[in-house]
């Protein structure tokens, strides 16, 4: 990796505004004295014992941690489940307390209490029993964003049966992918959803993609929006989830766990080949979402917070589900668009419900931005006193924007970086704490460690060069392994450094040693927070049936973080024009999803390769973002690279 430092983070490096914590926040925070670091420092261990005190466990550990780098068991030996440390141990004092407030689109709404949630979640988990599952089993969700997901989710925890969620906006192929990997036994979804007036046809898409994935027994339907969705029906295979439910009981006791029992799969892009499926433990995952909510968010009894993920994405497991629910806080969850009815949909509700943290992405953000302050300002959003980041870096000015749009100058900004992998947040502000700097994360959270790495693995000095973020000890959210596959496992995150764990994301720790999260080294891209692998993109491409070959690069994106941009080589007889790109487009989206649209696609004869054909990515990056080309000598043809270039610029670089 390349020491010489981006632009974007020469510019961090020159901000000199700076954000103490006010007193006022500091006397009530959770969390308000620097110490917890230098006692995690010294004793790390001690450090996630004590916080394991947070979870209840049916059997204590043996053994804090057993590590052979890079295979790790926390908590050893013990046992506890999910669903009842967000459900069960609050239900005594707080079992009328509210648990989720609930938005529809169409402006719908409901209110479950924790005692509605556990009554739900052990019905559905009869239910589940019913129809054959038992312990170990996996069950792929496929739902939007109503209540029943989370439900399903920690139902499925109940019983032991870890649970796949599989985002509402992949495409049936994408879905199928996922269901046979993980070789699922019940997929659970909805008739449809809801979303921009619209409805997202999440049965027809299941149904599509259960013609492909011989392991599904039964398929359980959630009616949402009723006769509109026109749905096909299978007796022998479908059943409503209001019929699986009628006549169960209310009482299903939680099945106890080993600490290590896998609690679900998310899949996430990689560089090349099929997503991988993360692997998360029930023990270590539990502590690590719990104290890290707790923490980072200040969680106090009376808030009202809204994580605006969708849950079909790992923050939403962490930070809407896990984590949020074990610490017992209320929490608003909304189904549909910010910009439905209007531009001012989130504001609206803030107002409307009082929430008090809001937890939201960069992409977000820069819309809002764009979109312009007479939305906010049409509401009155004193209610919030923390707001935080999550899936991307952000930049200074959009960082600053929300502190003085949104927060009014008043509200503590906790800037977290984090992974499907690492499972709970890793670098962040803790709000009581640390002094922020608009664009950087911050420091490590107490009993997380991180470097940064050359080429050859060696620490790279403070504020000298950036390189690569590598965390250098076991945490107990860390991910086990990918399903399946325990050498990529190896392979991917712990061959490049080792006895380091290689986060793919390139950084720079600043003089103050602060991190800045300068974004992906590999060829994965991050749009809107969501990581869509290039092969995934090309696969699609060339699935067309008219192209011989493509290349995709992501292109820096003020709204989006990033946006794809694909090289595609047509084959003879295809012609290169508006229909075309319209036509490639469109069955990106049907083979993959909305997300993976290619905001710009260049036809080119040829693409530039070395002499063992390897597609020079980084060159086409350099062309895309409009800077001098890198390093030409390895290709077979030099001159590709420089016609490309030519017709890029004469382009204008736009469609």
């Amino acid at each position: 990796m390349t020491t010489d430092t981006p632009a974007q983070i020469e510019a961090l490096l020159a901000e000199n505004r700076t954000y103490p914590p006010a007193k006022a926040f500091t006397e009530q925070a959770n969390i308000n004295d620097p110490k917890v670091y230098a006692e995690a420092d010294a004793d790390y261990l001690a450090f996630w014992e004590k916080a394991a005190e947070n979870i209840d466990w049916f059997q204590r550990w043996d053994r804090v941690l057993d590590w052979d780098c890079p295979w790790a068991k926390w908590y050893v030996n013990a046992q506890l489940n999910a669903s009842y440390n967000c459900l069960d141990r609050h239900l005594a004092k707080n079992g009328n307390k509210r648990a989720l407030i609930w938005e529809g689109e169409p402006g719908d709404t409901r209110t479950l209490t924790y005692a509605d949630m556990a009554r739900e979640v052990q019905r559905f988990a009869n239910g589940l029993k019913s129809i054959g599952v038992q312990k170990g089993d996996r069950v792929a969700i496929y739902m939007g964003m109503v209540p029943e997901l989370p439900i399903a989710m920690l139902a499925c925890a109940r019983l032991g049966a870890p649970h796949s969620v599989v985002f509402g906006g992949f495409s049936p192929d994408s879905l199928a992918d996922r269901i046979n990997d993980a070789q699922a036994k019940v997929l659970i979804t909805q008739d449809g959803s809801w979303r921009r007036g619209s409805i997202v046809p999440l049965k027809q898409n299941a149904d599509a993609a259960v013609a492909n994935t011989p392991s599904i027994e039964k398929v359980v339907v959630y009616q949402r929006v009723g006769e509109k969705a026109n749905i096909q029906w299978n007796a022998d295979r479908d059943i409503w989830w209001h019929d699986l439910v009628a006549g169960q009981s209310d009482q299903c006791p939680a099945e106890p766990v080993d600490s290590e029992h896998m609690l679900y799969i998310l899949y996430t892009s990689g560089t090349t080949g099929k997503p991988k499926g993360i692997v998360h433990t029930t023990g270590g995952y539990m502590v690590g979402t719990n104290i890290t909510s707790k923490w980072v968010f200040d969680l106090k009894d009376t808030d009202l917070y809204w994580c605006t993920a969708d849950i079909g994405w790992v923050t939403g497991h962490s930070y809407v589900v896990y984590g949020p629910m074990s610490n017992g806080v209320t929490q608003l969850m909304y189904e549909g668009a910010p910009d439905t009815p209007d531009k001012d949909r989130f504001w609206d509700l803030i107002e409307k419900h009082g929430v008090t943290i809001l937890y939201t992405a960069p992409t977000s953000i820069r819309q809002f931005m764009k979109w312009g302050t007479e939305y906010p300002e049409k509401h009155d959003l004193s209610s919030l006193r923390l707001l935080g980041t999550v899936g991307e870096p952000i930049n200074p000015e959009a960082w600053v924007w929300y502190n003085e749009v949104i927060g009014h100058g008043k509200s503590p900004i906790v800037d977290t970086w984090w992974q499907t992998e690492t499972g709970a947040i890793m670098i962040t502000p803790l709000p009581g704490v640390t002094t922020t700097v608009p664009g950087s994360a911050t420091v490590p959270f107490p009993g997380v460690f991180a470097q940064i790495v050359d080429d050859q693995g060696n620490a790279v000095p403070t504020g000298k060069a950036s390189g690569y973020l590598t965390l250098t000890r076991p945490w107990p959210s860390m991910f086990r392994t990918i399903f399946n596959d325990p050498d990529r496992y190896v392979q991917t995150y712990w061959s490049k450094f080792p006895g380091k764990y290689f986060t793919g994301d390139g950084a720079k720790q600043l003089e103050n040693g602060y991190y800045a999260i300068i974004g992906r080294v590999d060829d994965v891209l991050n749009v809107a927070g969501h990581r869509i692998g290039t092969w995934e993109v090309e696969s699609a491409l060339v699935d067309s049936g008219d192209v011989a070959e493509a290349a995709v690069v992501g292109l820096d994106d003020v709204i989006k973080g990033q946006s794809i941009a694909a090289f595609v080589t047509l084959k003879p007889g295809v012609e290169a024009d508006e229909q075309e790109r319209t036509k490639l487009k469109q069955h990106v989206v049907k083979k993959i999803g909305a997300i993976a649209r290619p905001e710009q696609i260049i036809f080119t004869a040829d693409l530039p390769k070395t002499r063992s054909a390897k597609i020079m990515r980084r060159l086409l990056r350099d062309i895309a973002q409009g800077r001098v080309l890198g390093d030409t000598t390895t290709l077979a043809d030099p001159a590709v690279v420089n016609e490309l270039k030519q017709k890029y610029e004469s382009m204008g670089a736009t469609e």
